[in-house]
């Protein structure tokens, strides 16, 4: 499935001017972003689309041109390893505007995050991302309750180093509509209850980053039961966005135990922005086999410039 298209089996789609290759019959190529739901219901990857039908997409104006907001992912797993790291090397790497969510005085958090995309409105792809848990940009929040809400994956603010996918229109719509720090690339993740696997390849086809973990054991949630959002903060054009994914959290579980799980770090751009942040050591292996996503286009949001 995330082998690369003939040209017979693809067409060209526009995207504020940019022309990328989409699955011919694929989501994207038939509904552009409006999906029929209860079409995609029917699909046996799919276990339900109640938590869609309460997000009515709306059109605005982006810099790909005119575009349905959320973009909606049907089915999904994903894996997140959170470190810890000094601040003084993670607030190198930040805007002056934000400011690292520290867990003590110090020492903030960081995570390597890894996404498989098998049903959406812009078809299958594979993500990885390097992060920095951020201090919420608005005011009146106190920062420990930000932090038990992050560690617990129930609303969470970052900011991303490094977002690399695996298909072409990921790339330009999250890139030039979102603002984030994409490119194209190999990358293969597999998720399921037993075993946990990535590998993103740098530009020479080696290893850029790579997994390899035992799954922690899973809860099953109904599906509304457990919706957990991020807010990630971009910067398009000069001026501060701020972009929310709402998560539907079906099956999903926790270890703070890092027995047997392995992440190499070999060279590229993932693995620079990761050293760049000077991790000490895992807090937190999250990994969800299976859940949802509504992914909003970005708005603009005031960003307060801090003290560093």
């Amino acid at each position: 499935m995330s082998s690369p298209q003939k040209d017979k089996d693809t067409v060209k789609v526009d995207l504020g001017g940019r022309e990328v290759t989409v699955p011919k019959g694929g989501l994207y190529d038939r509904y552009r972003m409006d999906p029929d739901l209860d079409a995609i219901a029917r699909d046996p990857r799919v276990s339900g689309v109640d938590f869609f039908r309460q997000l009515p997409k709306i059109k605005v104006d982006s810099p790909i041109g005119p575009t349905l907001t959320p973009n909606f992912y049907y089915t999904i797993s994903t894996a997140r390893l959170t470190m810890l790291a000094p601040s003084r090397a993670i607030r190198a790497r930040l805007p002056e505007e934000l400011a690292p969510l520290e867990l003590v005085p110090g020492l903030g958090l960081v995570s390597v995050m890894f996404f498989r995309y098998d049903v959406c409105d812009i078809d299958f792809y594979t993500e990885a991302a390097v992060g920095i848990a951020v201090k919420p940009a608005r005011h009146g929040r106190l920062g420990f309750f930000d932090l038990v809400s992050g560690l617990k994956n129930e609303d969470l603010d970052s900011y991303v180093l490094s977002l690399p996918v695996s298909t072409e229109i990921a790339q330009v719509r999250g890139h030039d509509g979102y603002g984030f720090p994409k490119w194209v690339t190999g990358l293969d993740v597999g998720i399921d209850d037993r075993r946990t696997t990535a590998r993103v390849a740098n530009e020479a086809g080696g290893v850029d980053l790579a997994l390899s973990a035992a799954t922690p054991k899973q809860t099953a949630h109904p599906s509304g039961e457990r919706v957990s959002s991020l807010t990630s903060y971009t910067s398009i054009n000069g001026a501060w966005h701020s972009t929310l994914s709402q998560t539907n959290v079906l099956n999903a579980g926790t270890t703070r135990g890092t027995s047997g799980i392995s992440l190499r770090v070999g060279e590229g751009r993932m693995a620079d922005d990761l050293r760049s942040l000077k991790p000490k050591r895992t807090m937190q292996f999250d990994v969800m086999t299976e859940g949802q996503l509504a992914l909003h286009m970005p708005v603009p949001t005031s960003v307060p410039r801090r003290n560093k």
